[in-house]
């Protein structure tokens, strides 16, 4: 039996207790949501008001919502908000009356190829109201009269996004962004959450070279406001991740940038391949999270999407089957050790200048052999040496030195480190 990682049951905890909240785009359900991933991080909240101008949108009114059923005669409830909030169809208007069957039926949301399941559906942009269940469910329902009850409001209030900073070296940012805007769905949603909530505490125990900024907004309205508010430190994102789906048993998917070529596309490849995990690197598609925002022509950030089953990919998607049952501890703990170990890729790959670029430098009077003596790996690191050295150009990364020669990674960025404090390169 695997043993569970001490990140992996702290992460799981956090998805349970963030699955019975009612999250949408905007409303009370993100508020609480971030007022729990505050006692893990300091946050800094944004309040975007109604109305706000972003990019080609507008910041939309606030939902929110008490109660919701649809009662028998005899007062039973046979769908009920107070059972699962993906009971409602999200952004339902307030509803409250008595009517047939033969009418209610035109706002009852079912999946008939999965019946027992009840499906999430939404309704942000388009007023209405509606209700989700399980086809077994509504197959089962006698005609006759049925009270239908949303207790809710839809009006002028605000967006809420939240970001935190880990400081680094340097000003140039990374950013990490994940959805906040799901309902109870604990793979698309909150194992996400939960992966770049502790990827954020671990990258803050050590001094990183970037600044990693983490974005916690709502989906496609979350990330266009934040890139509207923050026009001016675009030129500072060098890279970007965005995670989701993070903690189903399925092999990791990484999905690259818009580029196609981004140093976080080949750094998340070199990973995911010297790791010798399961996994599969797929090309940029204009759909699926807020990768495709983020890359979006006018700003093309280098931002990739990193998932294990991938968006649409697994039955339980967008269904009452995407519960706890669905993710697992070790599952988020794997995919949080493939973003700590590409981040140090990432912040270890520099372009170096060989000070001794005149013929081979003697690496013996200088000590270097000597402090690879004894090694298993002497030759690999030997080789790493004279690699770093002939690539040091200013124009070559590390990461295409280890490309180039067939060597892991951290034995080159080892090998740089001794020609460094050697004198023999500079940044």
């Amino acid at each position: 039996m695997a043993v569970v990682s001490e990140p992996g049951k702290e992460m799981y905890a956090l998805v349970e207790r963030l699955y019975p909240l009612c999250r949408s785009i905007t409303g009370d359900g993100v508020r609480a949501t971030l007022d729990i991933v505050g006692e893990y991080l300091p946050l800094q909240v944004h309040e975007v008001p109604t109305g706000t101008p972003v990019l080609d949108w507008t910041v939309p009114r606030e939902w929110n919502i008490r109660d919701a059923y649809v009662a028998d005669a005899a007062g039973d409830r046979v769908i009920d908000f107070a059972a699962s909030n993906l009971h409602v169809l999200g952004y339902s208007v307030p509803v409250a009356g008595t009517m047939p069957l033969a009418e209610l039926r035109a706002h009852l949301h079912t999946l008939p190829d999965q019946p027992t399941l009840v499906p999430y559906r939404t309704s942000y942009y388009a007023p209405t109201w509606g209700f989700c269940l399980a086809q077994e469910v509504l197959d089962a329902l006698p005609e006759g009269d049925y009270e239908v009850r949303v207790d809710s409001t839809l009006a002028d209030g605000h967006l809420t996004y939240a970001e935190h900073v880990v400081p680094g070296q340097v000003p140039d940012e990374v950013i990490v962004s994940c959805h906040v805007c799901h309902p109870s769905l604990a793979n698309d949603n909150l194992a996400g959450i939960a992966v770049a909530t502790f990827l954020a505490r671990a990258l803050a125990e050590r001094s990183p070279y970037y600044t990693y900024r983490f974005i916690y907004a709502p989906g496609t309205i979350g990330a266009i406001t934040w890139l509207a508010r923050n026009a001016e430190r675009i030129d500072r994102v060098r890279h970007g991740l965005v995670l989701a789906c993070a903690g189903d048993s399925g092999s990791l998917t990484y999905k690259r940038s818009r580029r196609g070529d981004a140093e976080i596309d080949r750094v998340m490849g070199h990973v995911l391949t010297t790791s010798q995990r399961p996994h599969e690197v797929r090309e940029f598609t204009p759909y699926g999270y807020d990768e495709r925002q983020y890359c979006s022509p006018g700003f093309d950030l280098g931002v990739g999407s990193l998932t294990r089953t991938p968006y649409a990919g697994y039955p339980e998607y967008h269904t009452s089957a995407d519960n706890l049952d669905l993710v697992s501890p070790d599952a988020m703990a794997d995919t949080l050790a493939v973003c700590r170990e590409a981040f140090a890729v990432l912040d270890r790959n520099r372009r170096y200048r060989n000070l001794s670029p005149y013929g081979e430098p003697q690496l013996g009077r200088r000590g270097l052999y000597d402090a690879l003596g004894g090694r298993s790996d002497t030759k690999q690191a030997q080789m790493a040496m004279l690699w770093v050295l002939s690539l040091s150009d200013g124009e070559h990364g590390l990461l295409d030195v280890a490309e180039r020669a067939g060597l892991p990674f951290d034995t080159v960025a080892a090998a740089a480190d001794a020609l460094r404090d050697a004198g023999l390169i500079t940044t």
